[in-house]
């Protein structure tokens, strides 16, 4: 699929189908999630991928409150996080400017991009979910504590087809000067 196409049709996807995702397909999505660039190259970025029918459900049933318990049903889950004082900080460990740790979530962000764009160009669908019990989550997924965590991601076979919602112009959001 033409890049541009690739991002116009990607939606958030909220019902799957029982088809599951492999391990295989879930190693292809972090493979281009790895290729996106991060600050100074320090790919601080991890990736906790469940795949069974078995720890999805249990994930989901510990971890994802409210809507998100059902949006994820029958999907693949993956946990986006990043180790905590690496991107945004020089190899002493000082800041290199205000945003610090806030270049991880930017790295993360741009990872979780991938993820979504590299999932539609495979047929698959997706949902990015804020909205989860990160101390659960780090019990869990055994978590490190040095690492922040970002994301929820479902990954699946959309069942429900999704009208394309309005989007602002580019003169709504953009000044050129």
């Amino acid at each position: 699929m033409e890049f541009t196409d690739l991002i116009r049709v990607r939606r958030s996807t909220r019902k799957y189908t029982e088809q599951r995702v492999t391990e295989d397909q879930l190693r292809e999505i972090i493979a281009a999630a790895i290729e996106s660039p991060t600050w100074k190259n320090c790919q601080s970025w991890r990736f906790y991928c469940l795949c069974t029918e078995e720890s999805c459900e249990a994930f989901r049933g510990a971890c994802l409150p409210g809507k998100n318990h059902e949006n994820a049903e029958n999907a693949a889950l993956i946990v986006t996080t990043f180790v905590k004082g690496r991107s945004g900080f020089s190899r002493d460990g000082s800041q290199d400017n205000e945003v610090g740790d806030g270049w991880g979530f930017f790295d993360n962000g741009i990872a979780t991009e991938n993820i979504v764009l590299k999932a539609k160009d495979m047929g698959l669908d997706t949902l990015i979910m804020g909205i989860r019990d990160e101390k659960a989550i780090r019990r869990f997924l055994n978590v490190p504590d040095d690492q922040i965590i970002c994301a929820v991601i479902s990954v699946g076979y959309g069942s429900d087809p999704h009208d394309k919602p309005r989007r602002k112009s580019v003169d709504d959001v953009a000044e050129f000067i």
